[in-house]
């Protein structure tokens, strides 16, 4: 058996963001936010619908939906290092709290907006996978500023295997993590919700059409992250370069010659001259 990465953009929202699969949203949020009261029901404002090839630019991970508190939630997976994804999370939760009343309307009307970001890099210096952020008095540490909350799950540093999975938590953080990698459905993913997300990540359940884009968004993030890997490379090495410029002037400086210095940085007869 082969599973799709939930971490791209249409299998997060295809295994997240489906109203006809809501229980494994229902779940998933229940064992990873914090709530004052669970999830019972929700309904998806964005609900998966299988694009189009040629619509591949407009695909979007953001997953919002409303459970039956009127909460809001916005979900998004996010895949490459984004130095301002902190700014956006915030600006997003914003923007979904203001937007709740109309011109005639009464504050006493607003709900919780609460943001779960999942990210494929590390944004806090902190070793927690899941952090949770709250306004609280600097002075008493009470939560008195309720409706806006912001979740991160930092999957690079959850280490766990599969025998190590402790909480239905863990199960879920592994699955994003980790289901492209496996042949089979781990025994410990024991809730329903868990085994249907496995069902609805498995390749023989997807359309051609489906897994066309699919692979088309696999490979445009292979294809960034090898520029962004090339970028870095690319930079240590011009540092080095640099490093070996300053240390033959230093040289020049002291009057070691152009043939010992060429030997001892490595550096051309040619690239030697030019710095004198």
């Amino acid at each position: 058996m082969k599973f799709v990465d939930p971490k791209t953009d249409i299998a997060f929202k295809k295994i997240f963001g489906n109203e006809a699969h809501k229980n494994i949203l229902i779940e998933f949020l229940n064992e990873i936010l914090d709530l004052d009261a669970p999830i019972e029901d929700v309904s998806i404002s964005n609900s998966y619908q299988a694009p189009r090839l040629k619509g591949l630019k407009e695909t979007t991970l953001d997953i919002k939906a409303t459970d039956n508190k009127k909460r809001e939630f916005i979900v998004e997976m996010q895949v490459e290092k984004e130095t301002a994804f902190v700014k956006r999370a915030v600006y997003y939760s914003s923007k979904a709290y203001s937007q709740q009343l109309q011109k005639t309307e009464k504050y006493h009307l607003l709900k919780p907006v609460i943001f779960l970001g999942i990210l494929d890099f590390t944004i806090f210096d902190h070793a927690s996978v899941l952090s949770r952020h709250l306004i609280l008095n600097s002075e008493t540490g009470q939560h008195d500023l309720k409706d806006l909350e912001f979740n991160f799950i930092e999957l690079p540093k959850f280490t766990k295997s599969e025998s190590e999975l402790a909480t239905v938590a863990d199960k879920w953080i592994y699955f994003i993590q980790q289901a492209d990698n496996l042949d089979h459905v781990p025994e410990n993913a024991n809730t329903p919700a868990l085994q249907e997300a496995y069902e609805v990540a498995a390749q023989h359940t997807w359309t051609r059409e489906e897994l066309d884009i699919y692979e088309a968004q696999e490979f445009k993030i292979a294809v960034n992250q090898n520029v962004i890997e090339t970028a870095r490379m690319d930079g240590i090495e011009q540092g080095r370069l640099d490093e070996k410029r300053i240390i033959a002037k230093g040289m020049l400086a002291e009057g070691l010659s152009i043939e010992i210095i060429s030997k001892l940085t490595s550096l051309s007869h040619d690239e030697i001259q030019y710095l004198i």
